[in-house]
């Protein structure tokens, strides 16, 4: 029984910074700017709230 490609696990999108590019497709490299992208997204948002957070208490601390 053959093994279709679909039905094969895919591998985790992972990225490394500072790896080697030279080996991966362009869809690879779009999916790893996608991924970038998303992860840079989240970092945006967590510090967003840590900012309100700090200048909430900032704020009832300074009263």
């Amino acid at each position: 029984m053959a093994i279709e490609d679909d039905d094969k696990p895919r591998k985790k999108i992972s990225h490394e910074i500072g790896q080697d590019l030279s080996l991966l497709s362009v869809e690879e490299l779009t999916e790893r700017i996608a991924l970038l992208n998303s992860e840079v997204t989240r970092l945006q948002e967590a510090a967003t709230k840590k900012r309100a957070s700090k200048d909430a208490a900032n704020s009832f601390f300074k009263t």
